[in-house]
């Protein structure tokens, strides 16, 4: 009796790998205030000033320097004041616009106990190393 054969249309379903932006957003909303900013200020390094205002119905429009734009830079005040919800979006934004920024994340991590601490932080590395070694 031979084995039988492998059908394309009856392999059980791949499960998607977590999306990066969800497990972003759920890192931010378990980080104390601190992390939160440092997780933010990385976020917002490839964003420009009509993403600031765009993304999560402009809740980011604050970040707006008054003077010459330089980039966005948040503070203890914006962690607080943002939800987690609107990080996700913020997320998914910088997911599709330069994904590759969002490699620069375990650095953040790397540096505080929020990253191994957490099970959003854990999973976060785990998903960005597999990013990585599929990109690579």
């Amino acid at each position: 009796m031979s084995p039988p054969r492998s059908d394309p249309q009856h392999q059980p379903p791949v499960q998607p790998a977590p999306e990066l932006a969800s497990l972003v957003a759920n890192l931010f909303a378990e980080a104390p205030p601190t992390q939160r900013v440092r997780l933010l200020n990385g976020l917002l390094r490839p964003v420009g000033p009509l993403a600031l205002v765009a993304i999560a119905a402009g809740a980011f429009a604050s970040l707006l320097p008054a003077t010459r734009w330089r980039g966005a830079s948040a503070t203890l005040d914006d962690a607080l004041r943002l939800s987690a919800g609107q990080v996700l979006e913020l997320a998914r934004y910088v997911e599709q616009k330069s994904p590759e920024s969002l490699l620069q994340l375990p650095a953040l991590l790397a540096d505080s106990r929020l990253g191994v601490s957490t099970i959003s932080g854990a999973l976060l590395l785990l998903a960005l190393q597999a990013w990585r070694r599929r990109a690579g």
